[in-house]
């Protein structure tokens, strides 16, 4: 039987700074339907669109006051409708991020919450004070106390995030009847699925429990021993409703993902962050090794028919991929980021690709904290300052790890705002616009752009790279990743340096007999792999 979401390559939409239609400065919901057709012609089939609902944007969209409805600075649900009709006419399916492990302390639930109203009284989780104090010392992701004091209720609130952003309590039943009604609300708007943020987060330990393990710094909340009650729950309206489902779930490991993703799993497949956690190391050495046994091991857990997952390298939390893995100088710009796009999207799995990824965008420099956006990067910005560093140091930390270098405007041509817009952008505009932009990519066939739109065709034409199976092949060069894919009609290797340095294997020489499909090199020299060469073999 086949299933649309497997064979699918999905985009993800950072609606800020995809498209800003009507020159405020910030994108927009007709400025994602602007550019379905450049979507089409890349050869996407759904689009992840990140939260448009109401909010106070403390945290850009991720703190929601109103489920149900859009942000003014997106649009209105008219121009939603119209995007969704726009997008089946041309067949691409859409899903939205549903937040629910947590809303914006602005939320009318919240504040009927602190008011003590029955209704809503244990629609979030408080306690009253301990000896005076926080009832423990957990430390929230976003930096401080997970505990802040509600003058109104004379209670402190739970905050996996920022203070702004209080966690629902998933103990009670009409918070949860609450969330069901409004899934069900937005499936009649015909939305296809739903990527849901952070929800491993919704079940926490006993507030007694340590939470000082420097490898799990939250692990009091976040995939806590019988989180999966809730899921199943969820599992049981997302099915009722065929949506696609893939969750957000940092702490799952690959030993758990027959349950977190399996046939009877609690969604069709997750983000996971074993691999997308291995940044470059502080003497600027990647580890090869464990980025392809962390990726190797998600493969061979959903083997067989054990699971399905996503497959990324990029989303707006993350440094771009060519900074991060690869090379963004302009040496090595184009052809790292060809040889990151063979090395995933060639897997067992659903690849993503977030904007601006299929263009090779990089992060950029920061030269004022005045410039950042990024709640966390902020707050990290100052720990720094207080811990000795120079505003030019703490500037140089920040750059190389902040979520808005995946923020930063869509790079359209090279205008002063990028054709992003025709007035100054909510972010800075990444300084190599000149060089990196769609309308250079469209025009030039060897561009990063035209290799994933060679990569999505291969996908599309070849079930082998859906469905086949796959096999991981051991060199004695720790930077190469070399990998089969197998069905009964086509053998496939694909053999990617991730690294600036040539390689040379003994297995190399074995494969100069079969068809060379793809490469990210225009010519060829079979001895060895130059820096970040990838090539895909078909076998004899």
């Amino acid at each position: 039987m086949r299933t649309w979401w497997k064979e699918a390559v999905g985009y993800q939409i950072y609606p800020r700074s995809f498209k800003d239609s009507n020159n405020d400065g910030i994108g927009d919901i007709n400025g994602i339907r602007e550019k379905l057709g450049y979507l089409k012609e890349l050869g996407i089939d759904f689009i992840w669109i990140t939260p448009i609902y109401a909010s106070p944007n403390f945290d850009n969209g991720y703190d929601i006051s109103d489920y149900c409805a859009i942000s003014s600075d997106f649009g209105t649900m008219e121009e939603f409708k119209e995007l969704v009709n726009e997008a089946k006419r041309l067949e691409i399916k859409i899903i939205m991020d549903l937040v629910i492990n947590h809303t914006s302390n602005q939320h009318n639930w919240f504040e009927k919450s602190r008011q003590k109203d029955p209704n809503y009284r244990d629609f979030y989780i408080w306690h009253e004070p301990v000896n005076g104090k926080e009832p423990n010392d957990w430390q929230s992701i976003f930096g401080g106390s997970v505990w802040t004091y509600d003058k109104v209720r004379e209670e402190y609130y739970f905050h996996t995030f920022a203070k702004e952003q209080p966690d629902l309590n998933w103990d009670s039943p009409a918070m949860k009847n609450k969330i069901v009604e409004m899934i069900e609300w937005w499936a009649n708007q015909g939305i296809d699925g739903f990527r849901i943020d952070a929800i491993s987060h919704i079940k926490k330990e006993k507030w007694d429990q340590p939470n000082n393990d420097p490898k799990r710094p939250f692990k009091a909340f976040q995939n806590v021993e019988g989180i999966g009650e809730y899921l199943t729950e969820l599992n049981t309206i997302f099915k009722k409703h065929n949506l696609m489902t893939v969750g957000e779930a940092s702490g799952v490991t690959a030993e758990e993902a027959e349950v977190w993703v399996g046939k009877d799993g609690y969604f069709n497949m997750i983000f996971e962050f074993e691999h997308t956690g291995l940044w470059r190391t502080a003497n600027d050495e990647q580890p090869f090794k464990q980025f392809k046994e962390a990726l190797v091991r998600w493969q061979e857990a959903c083997a067989n028919d054990k699971g399905w997952n996503a497959l990324y390298m990029e989303n707006h939390d993350l440094p771009r991929s060519i900074s991060v893995y690869g090379d963004d100088s302009s040496v090595y710009r184009t052809i790292s980021g060809k040889a990151l796009a063979m090395a995933f999207m060639l897997l067992q799995g659903t690849p993503f690709i977030y904007q601006g990824q299929e263009i090779g965008m990089t992060n950029t420099t920061f030269d004022s904290i005045d410039e950042v956006n990024a709640t966390d990067t902020i707050y990290m910005y100052h720990q720094l300052i207080t811990n000795g560093y120079s505003e030019t140091q703490a500037l140089e930390q920040i750059s190389a790890v902040t979520r808005d270098n995946a923020r930063t405007p869509m790079q359209w041509d090279g205008s002063e705002f990028a054709g992003f817009s025709e007035t100054k952008p909510w972010l800075k505009v990444n300084q190599n616009k000149g060089s990196v932009n769609v309308k250079l990519e469209q025009e030039d066939a060897n561009s990063i752009f035209n290799f994933y739109k060679q990569l999505i065709q291969l996908r599309k034409n070849h079930p082998v790279f859906v469905s086949g199976e796959f096999r991981y092949v051991e060199t004695e060069a720790e930077p190469v990743f070399h990998y089969e894919r197998r069905n009964e009609q086509e053998q496939y290797a694909i053999v990617v340096n991730l690294s600036k340095e040539e390689q040379a294997f003994v297995s190399l020489d074995e494969l100069t007999d079969n068809k060379l499909v793809l490469s990210n090199y225009l010519d060829y020299d079979f001895s060895k792999l130059r820096p970040f060469e990838a090539r895909l073999y078909k076998l004899s």
